[in-house]
C-alpha cells in the first residue's frame, strides 16, 4: 500500500484535481520564476502570432510539481487558443490518438504530460502529425487493409516529462523548443504561496510565507499543498491566522523538517549511512533496503536530495555527503566514506 506523503509531487490526473486550478497563473504576468523560460517562450509566442502561425512544437521537462501543466495552460492562454489535455499512458493506442488529432482546430494546443510513457505505436504515429500535419491510419487488416492519409489542423503539441532520457531520439527531435524547467528559490516560492493565500482568502505573514518556503522542496506545487495543510492545523488548532507558532506546530505535526525532508526522504539518507557507510551503494540495494522503487528514488528523492547536497551520485551508487552528516546529527564510523568537515 502506497501512503501519499505531503512533500511528494508526482504528476497524474488525481495530481492535477487535486491541486487547486484557481491557483494556476492564466498568463506570463502572474506566472512566478523561471524568468529564462518565459523570456524564450515569450519571443516565440510574439513571433508565432506575428506569422499568424501557430507557436512550435514544446518540450518541457523537468523535476514534477514545477509548473509545466501550467506553462502549457499560459502558453495557450497568451497564443489565444484553446488547450487538451491529457497523458501518455492514456493514449493507449494509434486509434485513440487519431480521435484527439481529428477533433483539434487550427492553433489548438494538445498537451501531452508523461509524454515518455506514450506507446511506441503511438509515438511512430506522431510524428508525421508533428511534422507534416498528417494522419497516417490504417483501415481493415492482413492482405485486405489499406492505408489512408488524413489531412490535420495545424496544432502544438507541449509535451512534459521527467525523463527526457526516456524519450524516442526522432520523438524528441521533432520539439522545435525545449526548455528544461529549474527549481526555484526561497524567495519565489514566498511569493507563491502568498499569491496563494490570497486566493484562498488566508491570512499569513511574510515571516510565515518565508517559513513555509523554506520547507517546500523549492517547488510550486508542494508550496501550495503545504499551505493548505497549514490552513487546517489553524482553522482547528487556532484563530485561522497563520503565524510563525502555528506553522512550526504544523509542521512538526507533518514532521517536515528545517530542509524540508519528510521521514521517507530521511529513511533514504539514513539507509545510506547506516547500512553502507555513507556510500557508494547501488540503486537496486537502495530500492531492497528502503522498500522504495527504484523509479520513486530516482524521480522524486534524488532531484531534491542532490540539489540541496545531502546525496551524490556516483559511478558506483549514490553516496552521502559531509552535510547529510550534519544534518541528521550522525558522526562518521570507522571506514565510512564519508568523513565529516
Amino acid at each position: 500500500m502506497t501512503v501519499e506523503r505531503i512533500v511528494q509531487s508526482n504528476g497524474g490526473d488525481d495530481e492535477e484535481v487535486e491541486l487547486d486550478n484557481s491557483l494556476r497563473p492564466k498568463d506570463f504576468t502572474n506566472y512566478v520564476g523561471q524568468e529564462r523560460l518565459k523570456k524564450n517562450i515569450k519571443l516565440a509566442i510574439e513571433a508565432a502570432k506575428k506569422r499568424g502561425e501557430p507557436i512550435d512544437h514544446v518540450l518541457l521537462f523537468g523535476p514534477p510539481g514545477l509548473g509545466k501543466t501550467t506553462m502549457a495552460s499560459v502558453i495557450a492562454n497568451e497564443m489565444g487558443k484553446s488547450i487538451k489535455i491529457t497523458s501518455g499512458p492514456a493514449i493507449e493506442r494509434a486509434g485513440d490518438l487519431a480521435s484527439i488529432l481529428t477533433n483539434l482546430e487550427d492553433g489548438d494546443i494538445l498537451f501531452i504530460d508523461e509524454i515518455h510513457r506514450l506507446h511506441r505505436s503511438v509515438e511512430e504515429v506522431l510524428y508525421s502529425a508533428m511534422e507534416d500535419f498528417k494522419l497516417d491510419i490504417m483501415l481493415g487488416k492482413g492482405p485486405s487493409a489499406k492505408s489512408m492519409r488524413l489531412d490535420l489542423p495545424k496544432f502544438t503539441i507541449i509535451g512534459a516529462t521527467t525523463r527526457t532520457g526516456s524519450l524516442a531520439a526522432p520523438l524528441r527531435d521533432r520539439f522545435g523548443l525545449q526548455h528544461r524547467l529549474e527549481f526555484y528559490s526561497d524567495e519565489e516560492i514566498a511569493q507563491i504561496i502568498k499569491r496563494a493565500a490570497k486566493i484562498l482568502d488566508i491570512k499569513i505573514d511574510d515571516k510565515s510565507a518565508q517559513y513555509l518556503a523554506r520547507r517546500a522542496r523549492l517547488t510550486p506545487r508542494i508550496a501550495n499543498r503545504l499551505l493548505k495543510r497549514v490552513r487546517d492545523y489553524a482553522d482547528v488548532n487556532g484563530d485561522g491566522i497563520i503565524d510563525t507558532v502555528v506553522s512550526e506546530k504544523a509542521m512538526a505535526m507533518l514532521e517536515i523538517d528545517e530542509l524540508g525532508l519528510d521521514p521517507s526522504d530521511r529513511r533514504v539518507v539514513t539507509t545510506i549511512i547506516d547500512n553502507h557507510g555513507g556510500g557508494p551503494v547501488g540503486i537496486k540495494t537502495l530500492s531492497a533496503l528502503t522498500g522504495d522503487e527504484q523509479s520513486t528514488i530516482e524521480d522524486f528523492f534524488e532531484p531534491y536530495l542532490m540539489q540541496i547536497g545531502l546525496i551524490e551520485r556516483t559511478p558506483k551508487g549514490r553516496k552521502a555527503t559531509p552535510k547529510a552528516y550534519k544534518h541528521l546529527n550522525k558522526k562518521p564510523k570507522d571506514g565510512d566514506q564519508t568523513k565529516l568537515i
